[in-house]
């Protein structure tokens, strides 16, 4: 065994075992959380000490555009690429021993590229860190399984069954529903295994060929990036199947969208107690100045947890999303839900996020509202007790008008990083003037002859 092997986790190394690696992919997530980098020969990956990247790559657009600079020059630097082996995993897709390794974006100084998505989670950790406490997630995760779709022109159709019919929605928890497509799950299973990561349970969600996957609680960076990989592993057991994974948070029109709930929990460093339960296992302040948090700044941060303009249609009453930050004790139809737990893991879980996001800045988003709410020290409206789908919408309505919101909020932007927001928003601002430019199939048949 190599020296850089010696450093891989048990699961990689149990997936090598004894055999010769054949490739490494040195990989990083963009703005879009699509994974950027390069594959080259175990060898060489064993004999090369530094690997480069330009910076552009956080400066491209979904559609692959590039966004203009905020900096105003742009020379395209290399950044320097550091592998975290503790994140080094296998492919198991692959017909070679194949690793997966995420890659740290350093300047040619040695500082973390601001702009990097994995860097801005690290730096609300820190934030956390500095004061004592150690923020835990436990993400869920929405996606559709869908029928092939090589015309984009034509609608998403849910995928075909085992039965020979095409998977039906508004079966939730549907334990038939789910083994319709039980072959897809078994390879996500056995891909998870082979990749060391630990599924805490899988369900039919109310969507036509919607699933649900819960991770177990745990360090924001690490489930970050189980859920980066996730994505990858889920699209490649889908294609095994002649059908498609999407993560798009509204692909089929009267369906549900996709979320991806994220609970959250601060633990005291020192005590190892959760903050939010006090000694005798009652609510803390700490708790209610997070949620408060929550309530301020997530109108801005709407623009990283819906970060598309298909990911407004998803913000819909009755459709299992929240429209507005109302925060309740198991309470699903508010944006901001107490789950039922003993004191130990009480939590609070946000709503809003969309399966489409990064989840290095979804995650990121979320944790930085909580730690401004902490910061500040104030209460939260009055818990909501009734259906909020009844009330008034808190939540911008278009990435236009989210990222607007994001511009003003200079005490998010301070935490976030201003110089990640400003390469944010030339990105998304990019992309929703394309949009703009498409003419859809609504505009053509009720406008065309009708106006």
């Amino acid at each position: 065994m190599s020296k850089w092997t010696e450093k891989l986790p048990e699961a990689a190394r149990d997936w090598i075992a004894g055999r010769r690696v054949d490739e490494v992919e040195c990989i990083i997530g963009d703005i879009a959380g699509v994974a950027r980098g390069k594959a080259m020969p175990a060898s060489k990956f064993a004999k090369q000490t530094s690997y480069f990247l330009p910076n552009s790559i956080f400066l491209q657009t979904i559609t692959g555009e590039w966004a203009d600079n905020p900096t105003g020059s742009f020379t395209e630097p290399d950044m320097i690429l550091v592998p975290d082996f503790a994140t080094a995993t296998a492919a198991p897709w692959t017909a070679d021993v194949t690793l997966q390794v995420i890659h740290d974006a350093q300047d040619q100084a040695g500082n973390p590229v601001p702009t990097a998505p994995r860097n801005v989670l690290k730096r609300i950790v820190q934030l956390y860190n500095a004061e004592g406490w150690q923020p835990i997630v436990a993400p869920e995760m929405e996606f559709f399984l869908v029928a092939r779709n090589i015309d984009p022109n034509m609608p998403i159709i849910p995928p075909m069954g085992r039965s020979g019919r095409r998977a039906a929605g508004k079966q939730a928890y549907s334990m038939s529903a789910v083994d319709e497509y039980g072959k897809v799950i078994d390879d996500i299973y056995d891909f998870a295994e082979a990749q060391g990561f630990e599924i805490d349970g899988i369900l039919q969600e109310g969507g036509a060929g919607q699933i649900e996957i819960n991770l177990a609680h745990g360090d924001p960076v690490a489930l970050a990036d189980e859920i980066f990989f996730f994505k990858r592993l889920i699209r490649e057991a889908a294609l095994r199947h002649d059908c498609f994974a999407t993560f798009m948070a509204k692909p089929i029109e009267g369906e549900p969208g996709s979320a991806m709930h994220i609970h959250h929990s601060v633990v005291d460093m020192k005590t190892g107690k959760n903050i939010f339960s006090d000694r005798k296992g009652g609510e803390t302040p700490e708790f209610l100045h997070f949620i408060a948090g929550m309530q301020t700044h997530l109108p801005a941060a709407v623009a990283l947890l819906a970060p598309y303009v298909n990911s407004y249609r998803r913000y819909v009453p009755d459709f299992a999303a929240p429209i507005n930050l109302e925060w309740g004790r198991d309470n699903r139809t508010t944006g901001l839900r107490v789950p039922i737990s003993g004191p130990e893991a009480r939590r609070l879980e946000n709503r809003l996020a969309g399966m489409d996001c990064n989840p290095y800045l979804g995650i990121a988003a979320s944790l930085a509202c909580g730690y401004l709410g902490l910061k500040a020290g104030k209460m939260p409206r009055a818990e909501c007790t009734e259906d909020a789908y009844n009330m008034d919408s808190d939540l911008p309505y278009n990435l236009g008008d989210a990222l607007d919101l994001l511009e003003e909020d200079a005490a998010l932007r301070e935490v976030l990083g201003v110089e990640f927001c400003n390469v944010y928003d030339s990105v998304k601002r990019n992309e929703y003037k394309e949009f703009l430019q498409v003419i859809s199939p609504w505009e053509r048949e009720h406008l065309l002859l009708n106006v």
